[in-house]
């Protein structure tokens, strides 16, 4: 017997009863799957020493923005973030709104929202020529989300998007445009927090003629027969056969779930290794140049080395592949020794210094997940608003992902289209003051930075300092050029750049002029700063580049 056989016929021989939960005899065709997915080896190892050897690679310390398409079965009702869960918390906007449009969660689930989602206008290329031409350098596609869907067919998730909803790799098809159009690709992997995340499918109403009835969180395959989902077993997609977390995080608020030490519900080893493999064979599948993970440091930390392993090989698999370490990977709420290991990333939020290692915002026009009561209201961030955030943290030695919500069809709407076009105009000008730049001396300066908020949480503090105006002015650098760029509106004939007094500047300013144009502006330079005469057309911009050498 050849040695494949002799494999399975011992397998065989196994009672199902010590065999792993997901995994039947007929799966053990190479023994090195029975333990999953391998690390890849190499320099890094799965421990905070060994990973605080990283460097952030200068490609994305000279990218300085990205798009993210934060897309997924969650924008099929268009109703805003974290639809999988609210729609089972009574009471809430999102549960009247689904018991409305679609039934009672205990007859209609998220499974079956999933079932609804065709994404049948969604078009890659044509989206990642939109993403190239308003500047993008990186593209972030989201590879799953708390719902624990994933968007790209693996072994691990059978409730994936090439067997329900749009019946296509998502992430497949994201990569491919990528590369089409030459920019980084990454993904977003939330998954780790579905365990308790969802644990709101094991309610019931309280109130009502359905009070008492369960939601549809503990159904198992055997409820299936004779279903849409008939041979399923919705617990691979729920995740939700254990018990609920305790004491005051019985009433879910969103913060107290999130770190695993605080008193929720711990996972099982095989819900973490499950994670593990599905990160990995996402990793291996894709070889993505940048891995976000929504989570505290790494995904399961510290109850688990899962996100330790995943940091690990996704570093030695880029030193492989490409002979050194091009990969950037982000984590938030870090400390001290963790910002050496990856990118501190700050949700909708900014630093209020240059920090001294390399770092990224991510923050959305809209919300996370497409709501189109947004659009209704006009209620999305301005282009104006963009720029300003983007020269803002850039000039504090960050990068700015940004998502711009597309709806449940895989479309962008109108107002979306309109915004990304008003950057493209402003980067056809005034990119080369972004790209590539490094940090100046100092930040900048003007009244915004003397009422800078706190961060909160993983960040949190985007939009509670003062508005931006136009004596408000972020400095960047990049070959002898001193990038000044006034962040509100000119309404006069001359510009005062205070940094520049001669009492704190002591170089001589030899020439100011604007990105694009060789024509040098007039100005003065003084004890008072530097004064340079503003042309009439840029009178009442929000983003004026001024070069100054």
């Amino acid at each position: 017997m050849k040695r494949r056989t002799l494999l399975k016929a011992a397998v065989g021989a196994i009672p199902a009863m010590y065999l792993p939960g997901f995994l039947k005899a007929n799966d053990f065709l190479n023994p090195l799957e029975v333990a999953g997915e391998l690390m890849q080896k190499g320099p890094f190892k799965p421990t905070w020493d060994s990973l605080s050897n990283y460097q952030v690679p200068d490609w994305y310390r000279d990218a300085k923005f990205g798009i993210w398409a934060h897309w997924g079965p969650q924008c099929q009702p268009e109703h805003g973030d974290w639809y999988a869960r609210k729609m089972y918390l009574e009471g809430t906007d999102t549960y009247k709104y689904h018991v409305q449009n679609y039934g009672h969660p205990s007859k209609f689930g998220f499974k079956d929202v999933i079932n609804e989602w065709k994404a049948d206008k969604w078009e890659p290329e044509a989206l990642l020529e939109m993403y190239k031409n308003a500047g993008a350098e990186y593209f972030f596609a989201l590879a799953n989300h708390h719902d624990n869907f994933d968007l790209y067919p693996n072994k691990y998730q059978p409730w994936n998007s090439t067997k329900f909803g749009p019946k296509k790799d998502l992430i497949g098809g994201w990569a491919k445009a990528a590369k089409n159009h030459g920019l980084k690709f990454g993904v977003s992997v939330h998954a780790s927090h579905a365990w308790t995340w969802y644990e709101s499918a094991q309610f019931a109403d309280k109130n009502g003629s359905f009070a008492g009835v369960p939601y549809d969180g503990n159904i198992t395959k055997a409820d299936g027969a004779g279903k849409w989902w008939d041979g399923m077993d919705p617990q691979e997609l729920y995740a939700q056969r254990h018990a609920l977390s305790t004491n005051e995080n019985t009433a879910y608020s969103n913060i107290k779930i999130w770190e695993w030490q605080k008193g929720v519900s711990v996972p099982t080893k095989a819900y973490c290794d499950k994670f593990y493999n599905r990160t990995i064979s996402l990793i291996d599948k894709y070889e993505p140049d940048l891995v976000y993970f929504d989570d505290t440091v790494l995904p399961l930390w510290p109850i688990s080395d899962a996100g330790l392993k995943i940091a690990a090989h996704l570093y030695n698999k880029s030193i492989k592949k490409n002979g050194k370490l091009d990969a950037v990977l982000f984590g938030k709420i870090l400390d001290e020794q963790q910002r050496k290991c990856m990118v501190w990333d700050i949700e909708r939020g900014q630093s209020y210094e240059i920090e001294p290692i390399p770092w990224q915002t991510d923050t959305c026009i809209g919300d996370w997940h497409y709501d189109r009561r947004i659009y209704d209201r006009k209620g999305y961030k301005s282009a104006k608003t963009v720029i300003q955030t983007l020269v803002d943290v850039v000039s504090k030695n960050g990068n700015l992902l940004l998502s711009v919500p597309l709806r449940g069809d895989g479309s962008l709407d109108s107002q979306e289209t309109e915004i990304l076009a008003e950057i493209s105009k402003w980067m056809a000008v005034n990119k080369s003051s972004v790209f590539g730049t490094r940090p100046w001396k100092i930040l900048g300066e003007g009244p915004a930075l003397d009422n800078v908020q706190p961060l909160k949480a993983q960040g949190f503090n985007e939009g509670k300092s003062k508005p931006f105006s136009s004596a408000d002015i972020r400095f960047g650098q990049k070959d002898k050029i001193i990038f000044a760029t006034i962040l509100g509106a000119i309404t006069s004939d001359k510009v005062l750049i205070k940094t520049f007094s001669t009492s704190k500047y002591s170089n001589k300013v030899k020439k100011v002029t604007l990105p694009g144009d060789s024509n040098p502006l007039n100005f003065t330079h003084n004890e008072t700063g530097l004064v340079i005469e503003v042309p009439e057309r840029l009178r009442g911009a929000y983003a004026t580049v001024f070069q100054i050498v």
